[in-house]
């Protein structure tokens, strides 16, 4: 399974769990059966019940934590305010925070990279760079955040 992938799916589910209300688990059955069927985003699915249950385990942990994460992006974002946002970069930014600061197993670097390409794919043509502005910005403190999550 391809992390990219995963955080593919993931971006889609949180986007409908906002748009149109649904439980994490109803967006993950319907983002996996849009990938397995008709696949616009080019998902990787060769092995989907990795990515399934990959994808399972992030929301698990994510969705919770979508408050805290807020606060941490409202510090970050000079100008704007999270509920302000593109849904589409709002979500990308809420993965990539969860990453950086939560997932041990995630580089910090490598969440800000990956969140960049997936809000080039999913976003504007300026959601790539406001990703990695506000990213950037984020990860010369990730240590500090960290420590402040954990505590």
């Amino acid at each position: 399974m391809k992390r990219r992938s995963a955080r593919v799916v993931a971006v889609q589910c949180l986007y409908q769990m906002e748009m149109n209300r649904v439980p994490a688990h109803e967006a993950l059955q319907t983002a996996m059966e849009e990938a397995l069927n008709d696949n616009e985003s080019g998902t990787d699915v060769s092995d989907a019940d990795a990515l399934l249950a990959y994808v399972r385990g992030l929301l698990d942990k994510l969705v919770p934590l979508i408050p805290e994460i807020d606060g941490m992006l409202t510090e970050f974002l000079q100008g704007y305010q999270v509920d302000r946002l593109s849904r589409v970069d709002r979500e990308v930014l809420r993965l990539a925070v969860y990453e950086m600061i939560y997932a041990d197993d995630v580089p910090p670097k490598v969440a800000v990279n990956e969140a960049i390409e997936v809000a080039k794919h999913f976003g504007t043509d300026e959601s790539g760079k406001f990703v990695n502005g506000v990213l950037g910005k984020m990860v010369k403190q990730v240590d500090e955040l960290k420590a402040k999550a954990n505590a």
